[in-house]
C-alpha cells in the first residue's frame, strides 16, 4: 500500500484502488492520474494489489469516490497464456499477482465494505470491456463491465480529462451524465445517440456482434440496449498538444517500487499519443485514439533538461517514443474532423522532419550521453525519408532495432491491416546505413491469427530461413483481446469491415502445432 504525499482533513478525497504497484512516473496509468488530480488540489490514496480486507478499509472512506483500475493490462491476459495456462513459468508472475477479473474483484470488495460510495472504474480492463464483448477465457459474450461491477461510472482510454470532471461533480453534488469519454447505464436516450445492436442480439446472432465491431467509434456518441435500460458511451474528449504539455510536466518524482517492472524505463520519455497503424489485432484506437497528438518540441526538451538533474540520472535516456516511436510530428490539423484512415491519406506528413530535430535537439542537451529508441517503430512509415533510418542507427540504437512484419503471408497480413511491401527496401536501407556498425534488427510475428493456417505459417516459416533473418526476438499466438477486430473474426468467422467469411483456427492441437512448426526456422537465436 502506498499513501499519496499531499493529504488534507481527515479522508483522502479519491481513493485509488490498482492491481499494479504504483510508481510516481509518466509511464504509470495511477501514477499519472494521481498527478493530475494532485494539481488540481484533490488529496489522493493509494492502494496497491489488496486482498484482505484490512487492507480494502485500511485508509478509510474517500471523500468522493474510489477508482478502480487492473492496470496497464487486462488482468485476465496478464494471468494466462493464450493456451489458457496459467502464466506460472513467467519470472515475473510473484511480482506482478494480481486476481482474475481484478476489476469487478476489487469493486465487489468496496460494496460489500463500503456500500454506498460511488466507484469509478477506468483502465485497459475496464476501457475494452464497456461494451457487450467476447472474452476467451469463458469462451461466451459477456455484458458490459460497467453492468457486473455495479461502478457508478466507467472511464475509457486515457482518463485525465475525466476524473477531473468526475470530481468536480462529485464535489459539487452534481449528475455525472454527459461526460466525454466516459460511459454510465442509462433508462432514456436523445435522438443524437447512435444504437449499436442490443446485448442479446449479439450474444445470439454472430453476424449482429460483427454489425456490432463494425460500429465501434469513440468520436460518437453510442448507446448499447440491456433488458430494461442502455449502456450509453459519451464520445471521447479532445486532447491537445498543450494538454499532454501540461500532464507531462507534472512533477513526477520518478520513484519507483522496489518491485515495479518499469524500472527499465525509468528514464524513458513519451513524445506522443494515438497510433495512426490501426492494427485489426490491437485495441488502441478505441483506447486512445487513431490520431497522433505530439507533445511540443521545447516540452520534451524541457523534460530531458530536467532529467539530467535527477541524482540517479546517467545520462541515458531509456526510451524516447510512443506506441510507435517515428509516428511523433504526425499530427493533423484537421483529427477533430477528418474520418479518413491516416495512413491512406496523401496529406499525412511523412517527412519525419519534426522527429529529427528533436532527436538531433535532444541529443545535445548537456549531461545527456545517450538517447535510445526501445519502442519499435514502422519500419514502412520510416521508408519514406531514409535519413531518419540513418539517424537512429547512427545515434539511438542499443544494438538492435525491433520491427514487427509480424507475417509474410498477405492473406494473413490484410485480415491483421498490416502491408510488408516495403519490408525488402527497409532491410536494404538499414544494411547500408548498418555496414560499419554492430547493429541487429529484432523481428516480432504472430501466428494464428484469423486467416492463418498450417500452410500459411509453413509459408512464414520458409521466407524466415530464406532472408535469413536470424533474431526473431519474439513471436506471438494471437490471443483475442476484448474488442479488437481479430477478436470479432476469431468469434464471428466474419470479417467486421467486409462481411466476407474468415477462416479461424480454434482448437488447442492445432495451435500447438502452428507452434513448432516456426520453432524450426533455421538460424534462430
Amino acid at each position: 500500500m502506498v499513501r499519496y504525499d499531499k493529504k488534507t482533513g481527515s479522508n483522502f478525497d479519491i481513493i485509488i484502488i490498482t492491481g499494479e504497484y504504483y510508481d510516481d512516473h509518466p509511464l504509470s496509468p495511477v501514477g499519472i492520474i494521481a498527478r493530475v488530480l494532485d494539481a488540481k488540489g484533490y488529496s489522493v490514496g493509494i492502494i496497491e494489489k489488496p486482498e484482505t480486507k484490512e487492507q480494502f478499509v485500511s485508509l478509510g472512506k474517500p471523500n468522493l469516490c474510489f477508482c478502480v483500475t487492473a492496470g496497464s493490462m487486462d488482468s485476465m491476459l496478464h494471468n494466462y497464456t493464450p493456451m489458457k495456462r496459467k502464466r506460472k513459468d513467467d519470472p515475473y508472475n510473484h511480482v506482478t499477482k494480481m486476481p482474475n477479473r481484478a476489476v469487478l474483484f476489487y469493486c465487489n470488495k468496496i460494496k460489500q465494505y463500503f456500500k454506498s460510495t460511488p466507484m469509478v472504474i477506468g483502465g485497459i480492463e475496464a476501457s475494452l470491456r464497456r461494451f457487450a464483448h467476447y472474452d476467451y477465457w469463458d469462451n461466451k459474450i459477456r455484458r458490459s463491465i460497467l453492468y457486473d461491477s455495479r461502478a457508478t461510472i466507467l472511464v475509457y482510454g486515457n482518463g485525465e480529462k475525466q476524473i477531473l470532471e468526475i470530481a468536480k461533480r462529485l464535489k459539487q453534488g452534481k449528475y455525472l451524465d454527459g461526460i466525454k469519454g466516459t460511459c454510465i447505464i442509462t433508462r432514456e436516450l436523445d435522438e443524437t445517440i447512435s444504437l449499436l445492436p442490443s446485448m442479446e442480439e449479439v450474444k445470439n446472432d454472430k453476424k449482429k456482434f460483427a454489425l456490432m465491431q463494425k460500429g465501434f467509434s469513440i468520436d460518437k456518441n453510442l448507446a448499447q440496449e440491456y433488458e430494461n435500460n442502455y449502456l450509453l458511451q459519451y464520445q471521447y474528449p479532445t486532447y491537445t498538444t498543450s494538454d499532454l504539455d501540461w500532464i507531462y510536466s507534472l512533477p513526477f518524482t520518478r520513484k519507483m517500487h522496489p518491485q515495479s517492472l518499469l524500472k527499465m524505463a525509468k528514464f524513458s520519455v513519451v513524445t506522443h499519443r494515438g497510433c495512426i497503424g490501426n492494427c485489426n489485432f490491437c485495441s488502441l484506437s478505441l483506447h486512445q485514439g487513431e490520431k497522433i497528438i505530439s507533445r511540443s518540441e521545447e516540452n520534451i526538451l524541457s523534460e530531458i533538461r530536467k532529467l539530467t538533474k535527477h541524482p540517479n540520472f546517467k545520462g541515458y535516456i531509456d526510451d524516447l517514443g510512443g506506441p510507435s516511436a517515428n509516428m511523433y510530428g504526425m499530427d493533423c490539423e484537421l483529427r477533430n474532423s477528418c474520418t479518413t484512415d491516416c495512413l491512406s491519406c496523401k496529406n499525412l506528413d511523412r517527412s519525419h522532419d519534426r522527429l529529427i530535430s528533436l532527436l538531433r535537439k535532444a541529443r545535445n542537451i548537456p549531461g545527456v550521453k545517450k538517447i535510445f529508441v526501445r519502442s519499435g517503430i514502422r519500419y514502412d512509415l520510416a521508408c519514406h525519408n531514409p535519413e531518419y533510418i540513418k539517424e537512429i542507427i547512427d545515434h539511438h540504437i542499443s544494438g538492435a532495432l525491433k520491427i514487427a512484419p509480424e507475417h509474410f503471408s498477405s492473406k494473413v497480413t490484410r485480415l491483421m491491416n498490416k502491408n510488408n511491401a516495403s519490408f525488402d527496401e527497409f532491410i536494404s536501407y538499414f544494411n547500408r546505413y548498418s555496414k560499419q556498425k554492430k547493429q541487429d534488427l529484432r523481428y516480432y510475428f504472430m501466428i494464428g491469427h484469423p486467416g492463418d493456417n498450417i500452410q500459411e505459417v509453413r509459408l512464414l516459416r520458409d521466407r524466415i530461413n530464406k532472408k535469413g533473418l536470424v533474431n526473431i526476438n519474439h513471436f506471438q499466438l494471437f490471443t483475442p483481446t476484448p474488442m479488437t477486430n481479430s477478436t470479432c473474426m476469431y468469434w464471428t468467422g466474419l470479417n467486421p469491415s467486409t462481411m466476407e467469411s474468415v477462416e479461424t483456427i480454434c482448437d488447442y492441437k492445432t495451435k500447438k502445432k502452428l507452434k513448432r512448426i516456426l520453432l524450426n526456422t533455421k538460424r534462430r537465436k
